[in-house]
């Protein structure tokens, strides 16, 4: 099973920040928010690879995930053992690219990855919450499994004046076994 990861966007909620660095690369700590969303992703052994859909304007999202052992050993050179070892876990994380050439929408982006899994069943995720307990995908899984494998989305309520700003969906809420 693979997830896909819808990072084409424009990033317009955190202008002006996101003029020159993609939204996706702001960091949290010690890392961007889309390795968050990869490793979270990664998470249920069922998920062997992470595909990210994104913009050919965003190469730093394609830079970020590949190896890169000249930086490694240099680091590894200055004593910066901690620091080589981060950029190592990021360039060995199993991600893929598909590109989403023009911004048609979160059903477009996900469209644009339908050749990296084949008619299989896929997690979708967003960046727009990182969920510190990275169990979601994996309960979700258990939701799905428990009713023959039918599609589940997680939500997060959102003050009326933020809709905007969001998807929205309508429907009772059923709490996860």
């Amino acid at each position: 099973m693979k997830a896909i990861i819808p990072a084409a966007g424009l990033g317009t909620r955190f202008l002006p920040a996101t003029k020159c660095t993609p939204k996706e690369m702001l960091p949290v700590l010690d890392k961007p928010v889309i390795q968050y969303v990869v490793e979270e992703a990664l998470e249920p052994e069922e998920v062997t690879d992470a595909i990210i859909v994104t913009s050919p304007n965003k190469p730093e999202l394609l830079s970020y995930f590949q190896p890169d052992t000249a930086l490694e050993q240099l680091l590894r050179a200055r004593g910066k053992a901690g620091c080589a070892d981060g950029v190592a876990r990021a360039g060995s994380l199993p991600v893929d690219f598909r590109f989403q050439y023009r911004p048609n929408g979160l059903g477009h982006a996900i469209r644009s990855a339908a050749d990296a899994v084949a008619g299989e069943p896929f997690l979708v995720l967003l960046g727009d919450y990182v969920v510190p307990a990275r169990d979601i995908c994996g309960r979700m899984l258990e939701v799905s499994a428990a009713h023959g494998g039918a599609s589940v989305v997680a939500v997060a309520p959102c003050a009326p004046e933020e809709v905007s700003r969001y998807g929205v969906i309508a429907g009772e809420c059923l709490d996860a076994p």
